[in-house]
């Protein structure tokens, strides 16, 4: 089959594309955000710096971009080449089987009038994170996702929550299961980075502080509980700037890693020495972070937005779930609960060493994806 991959430049649609190298499929990638060549495998044809002018740059354009969005937006595709034109002259050109995007906002929405324009194509949409969740709130986005998803043959997602999620917003297609959005982990490969459980001296905290990241309701737990740290270091990674500052201002002493600072292997090497994992946000679907802490042996302490995250997380038996993200006295507790209970920490982690190898294991997860692809061929074989 002819496959057209539409994503942003993401560390995941990378992973999930390199999974079909061996195959016999046509691989496309389309730079839905314009801005440059995805590093993946050599087989894969991009379609790259699309993006182009139809009028001369017009005075006061940028501001209205910012106040403005909504009417920049309809004025933009008179300025400039659009997502939607850009792909019809890809679709005209390669007459692609399958057209299959990652993330609704960005890489859906954009392209929603063509799809529409082409409904013989099949669309796939990978679902991950706060796709659904969170924008389901808001009237605009509620309605542009029905739009999307009313049109969507079929849908992926990382967690069984989105799926029902999806079901109540117009999706009537057909749902081909959960895979982790990092599509799995070689396992026998990343053993190296781990170090025994009774040797690990550092909580790993993911120092996310934005829109959906709760990162320093983790820190300002933490100091309230500093005296129970005292033979631990604190290591907080993709730390936002907010984080940081903080940090300094309260003179913690907590090691910090900005948002591009470290390697994959890196981060990897920071989780196998992990004793403790704390990732809190009020809304994603089940992180890729707290999968790769689960599968380095890390004790995970995790939000649970939806309750995506109690699919792989059972509360007091493998990890413990942080069920308000705003509440700094009870995130200080959870962890002062997993510093006291060390057979909890050790026990979890002959539960979680099961769950990596049934459900976390890259050739497992391979499988999954491959038989995706292999189901959509033989329906299309039928319809032909």
């Amino acid at each position: 089959m002819k496959i057209l991959f539409v994503s942003m430049h993401s560390i995941h649609a990378i992973r999930w594309i390199e999974n079909l190298k061996d195959t016999s499929h046509e691989l496309y990638w389309f730079d839905v955000t314009a801005n440059g060549t995805l590093d993946t495998i050599s087989n894969v044809k991009q379609f790259t710096r699309w993006e182009k002018r139809k009028l001369p740059h017009l005075k006061g354009e940028y501001f209205l971009s910012k106040k403005l969005p909504l009417l920049y937006q309809f004025v933009r595709r008179i300025l400039k080449v659009t997502e939607n034109e850009a792909l019809e002259a890809i679709i005209l050109s390669i007459q692609p089987d399958i057209v299959h995007s990652f993330e609704m906002q960005s890489c859906s929405y954009p392209i929603l009038k063509t799809m529409q324009k082409y409904p013989h194509i099949k669309w796939i949409y990978s679902c991950w994170g706060s796709d659904i969740f969170y924008y389901q709130n808001f009237k605009t986005h509620k309605r542009k996702m029905k739009n999307v998803l009313k049109r969507v043959n079929y849908i992926h997602t990382d967690c069984n929550r989105d799926f029902k999620l999806a079901q109540n917003l117009n999706f009537n297609g057909t749902y081909v299961g959960s895979v982790p959005g990092g599509s799995g982990y070689k396992l026998n490969e990343i053993e190296k980075y781990k170090i025994p459980i009774k040797d690990r001296k550092i909580i790993l905290v993911k120092g996310y502080e934005h829109r959906f990241g709760r990162a320093l309701n983790v820190i300002k737990s933490l100091e309230l509980i500093s005296n129970d740290l005292n033979e631990f270091d604190v290591v907080v990674f993709g730390a936002h700037d907010n984080v940081k500052q903080y940090i300094d201002q309260r003179g913690l002493g907590f090691k910090y890693f900005d948002r591009h600072e470290l390697l994959q292997e890196e981060l990897l090497g920071l989780m196998g020495k992990a004793y403790i994992y704390i990732g809190n946000s009020i809304s994603d679907g089940i992180p890729n972070t707290l999968l790769e802490a689960l599968v380095m042996g890390a004790f995970p302490i995790q939000s649970n937005p939806g309750g995506a995250t109690s699919e792989v997380i059972s509360h007091e038996t493998n990890g413990l779930l942080i069920n308000d993200p705003e509440n700094v006295i009870a995130i200080s507790q959870l962890i002062r609960e997993a510093l006291k209970n060390k057979e909890l920490i050790f026990n979890s982690k002959l539960v979680n060493d099961e769950i990596a190898k049934s459900k976390l294991s890259y050739k497992m997860n391979q499988r999954k994806i491959l038989d995706i692809y292999e189901r959509i061929k033989s329906q299309l074989s039928v319809t032909k």
